[in-house]
């Protein structure tokens, strides 16, 4: 069994009364593995999952402040389908829109429907992938830890949901207008250049590629590994998405020892309907493996 299976609870009835009534738990739980499994509830649809994400207790992180990439859908103001992307899209391991200065400290994932073939969400504890990449290689762990690391993708004009990365620049910045999406990444300090086709290519500040979490453990918290797996469409090109902080390509050599690791460290869920999964976004990547038949697993995000 891998080091980043979650920690699991088994009950019946409401969930939304077990997580208000056993919160305290849930987040020791989640402390000690970076995720939590709640399975066996009555958990029957987007609207009942809405009512434990509320009971849960704390600030929301809705999708449309967000400046993730992903196309996804709005079930509820505050639950959206996982990813849109197409099902033989492999979704590879991230921390939750790290390539972005906001993003969210925890996740709630909900399987409304396993699918037929495939489909689990691997899980990666980050704070173990660099602990072993800091006594494997210190000098590796240490150039990512100092020197940071710098994004850059092109977002299209339209919404492009055949694209793991296809959100488009006006819903990725909530904005309708060339001035306006400058605005917006002027405050956030991203550079930027206008494609001929009307797509955005931005790239972001120096943002960290390792997190303190405060505890002794250090998280190797960035979107290095699925930018470099899987950031590749008609628009973007991943040999030229990232970059260190100073602007030194991040080569494959870079990344192999770390892919290696996660890996070696990487858990898949396999889906059971009903399932809802906590996870902290902070020290535990996931992400999404192909599938065949349909699959409905929903998100929703805490601040």
């Amino acid at each position: 069994m891998s080091e980043s299976t979650p920690n699991i609870i088994e009950g019946k009835g409401s969930l939304a009364v077990f997580v208000a009534t056993h919160k305290a738990a849930l987040d020791a739980g989640l402390g000690g593995g970076g995720a939590v499994l709640m399975r066996g509830f009555d958990v029957r649809d987007a609207h009942v999952f809405d009512a434990v994400v509320e009971a849960y207790g704390e600030p929301g992180f809705t999708y449309e402040e967000s400046l993730s990439n992903a196309v996804r859908v709005n079930v509820t103001p505050r639950v959206f389908t996982a990813n849109e992307a197409p099902p033989t899209t492999e979704i590879h391991l991230h921390h939750e829109m790290a390539q972005t200065p906001l993003y969210p400290s925890k996740l709630f994932f909900y399987c409304e429907i396993a699918a037929a073939e495939g489909g689990a969400t691997p899980l990666c504890r980050s704070d173990l992938l660099f602990a072993q990449l800091a006594e494997q290689n210190p000098g590796l762990a240490e150039t990512f830890e100092n020197r940071g690391v710098r994004y850059t993708n092109t977002m299209p004009g339209a919404d492009d949901a055949g694209s793991g990365q296809g959100r488009s620049w006006r819903s990725t910045l909530g904005v309708d207008t060339r001035e306006a999406a400058e605005a917006r990444l002027s405050e956030l300090s991203y550079t930027w250049e206008w494609q001929v086709d009307g797509s955005l290519r931005v790239t972001t500040a120096t943002l960290p590629a390792v997190r303190d979490l405060g505890d002794g453990r250090k998280s190797f918290f960035n979107q290095l590994i699925a930018a470099f797996r899987g950031w590749s469409d008609s628009r973007n090109d991943p040999s030229r998405a990232l970059t260190f902080g100073d602007g030194e390509q991040i080569t494959s050599e870079d990344m192999a020892p770390i892919i290696a690791l996660a890996d070696e460290l990487t858990y898949d869920h396999a889906w059971q309907e009903g399932d809802v999964v906590l996870v902290d976004n902070f020290a535990v990547m996931h992400g999404r493996r192909p599938f065949a038949g349909k699959r409905r697993v929903l998100a929703s995000l805490i601040g």
